[in-house]
């Protein structure tokens, strides 16, 4: 790895990590929002809890790095916003819980998963072809999407406009998300360009992998040792 590689895995994981670690934390002050405001509330805690989300935004980062074209990249996000509007909106509707330690576990494998394709790791390590992207961004989708309807289901939704107040927060998510993956894409399309780039692909790739084992690691011992 050569040092502008190395000086970048290191400053974006001081940067970073940090924030990883506090992403999705429900909050008292998010509950009083949704207490006091109406399904634009909803709308707004959705937006902000996928902007702070960066298990999500990592995960994507790494689809990102993968394409070449915007006509993938909206392809592939698409792909995955639906996987995960099907679970936020199906599993909150219908009750379906399950800890949220071990749903982020899984989240945090995601991101790991993704570093270690884009590093070529199938091939290099494990000697077989990496598994079609799509349907695997789209599996990754619904259980991410299951992670935010563990966190939807931990705020006091109330029984009055129910579904209506669970499209709403998933509306929220999609802006959110728009909103964040916009500099994601602008910052990696641009560097394509530069001559720094290969150097650039393998920090931050070798960053979701660290990142990823980190933040599994911070949810297991959360499962076990948190409640």
């Amino acid at each position: 790895m050569t040092n502008s590689a190395k000086k970048i895995l290191i400053s974006s994981s001081f940067i970073l990590f940090p924030f990883a670690l506090l992403a999705h934390g429900v909050s008292s002050g998010d509950q009083e929002i949704l207490n006091n405001g109406g399904l634009l509330s909803y709308i707004y805690v959705g937006a902000k809890h996928m902007v702070t989300g960066y298990d999500h935004l990592l995960f994507l980062a790494g689809v990102i790095f993968y394409l070449k074209s915007f006509k993938d990249i909206v392809r592939f996000i698409t792909v995955f916003t639906i996987g995960h509007s099907i679970t936020l909106i199906g599993a909150t509707y219908l009750g379906i819980q399950a800890n949220e330690h071990l749903v982020d576990a899984v989240i945090a494998l995601s991101v790991l998963y993704k570093g270690f394709e884009n590093l070529g790791g199938f091939e290099k390590y494990l000697k077989v072809k990496s598994p079609n992207l799509l349907p695997m961004v789209f599996i990754f989708g619904l259980i991410h999407g299951f992670g935010l309807s563990t966190r939807l289901q931990s705020f006091e939704v109330g029984s009055s406009q129910f579904l209506a107040k669970i499209v709403s927060f998933n509306i929220g998510v999609e802006l959110g998300q728009i909103l964040a993956l916009i500099p994601i894409v602008f910052v990696i399309t641009k560097w394509q360009t530069k001559n720094s780039y290969n150097a650039f692909y393998k920090a931050a790739n070798f960053y979701l992998v660290i990142a990823g084992i980190g933040l599994f690691i911070y949810q297991m011992y959360g499962y076990f040792y948190g409640h």
